[in-house]
This record gives C-alpha cells, sequence and structure tokens, in this order.
C-alpha cells in the first residue's frame, strides 16, 4: 500500500536542545494515525516539519510522495497548506492533512 506519510531518522535542534533524536514512522495511505507524547517530546516540532513550517536538521521526510525539504510548495498543494497575505502581513493557514487518495 502507498505511504501518505513517510519519516525517516528525523532530528532536530534548538540550540543546545535535541527536540527530535532520529525519528522514524509511516502512515499508511486511507489509514488514521495519531502522533501522541509527553509535553515537550516534539510533537509540534514534528507537524511543523511535515507541513514545511520548519525545516529538520537531518533525516527525511515525504507527504504524499513529496520531500518536505526538496519539494516545499507540493507538499503544501497535497496537504491544502496556502499563504494568506494581506497587504501588510502573511500568515499560513492550514486546511487538512487527507491521508486518503484522490
Amino acid at each position: 500500500m502507498e505511504k501518505a506519510i513517510e519519516v525517516k531518522g528525523l532530528q532536530k535542534s534548538y540550540k543546545q536542545h535535541h527536540v527530535l533524536k532520529g525519528v522514524d514512522f509511516e502512515v499508511e495511505k486511507g489509514s488514521i494515525f495519531a502522533l501522541l507524547g509527553s509535553n515537550g517530546a516534539g510533537k509540534t516540532t514534528v507537524v511543523k516539519i511535515l507541513t514545511t513550517l520548519l525545516k529538520p536538521d537531518s533525516g527525511t521526510a515525504t507527504v504524499n510522495g513529496f520531500d518536505v525539504a526538496s519539494k516545499p510548495d507540493n507538499v503544501r498543494q497535497a496537504i491544502s497548506l496556502r499563504r494568506l497575505c494581506r497587504p501588510s502581513r502573511c500568515r499560513l493557514s492550514f486546511a487538512s492533512l487527507q491521508t486518503t487518495s484522490r
């Protein structure tokens, strides 16, 4: 079965604080997946990386077959993340992350 999300060896640090240390997981298309952990475990960091809002220090992550580091525009389109701009400021809107094939 195809993978909607694939994460291998994901690492992220903020200065000397290691938030992600080699995170690995896969989510099959059409499945339900829960990302669980205690406060400070890195859940938000993983989601920010998967939605291209943050770059990983190392490792790889793909969403619907698109690498989050090298193909961020394709990832954003696949998850319906779009930039909403006003003349004075821009913000990002996250509509939905669907793991079903289209």
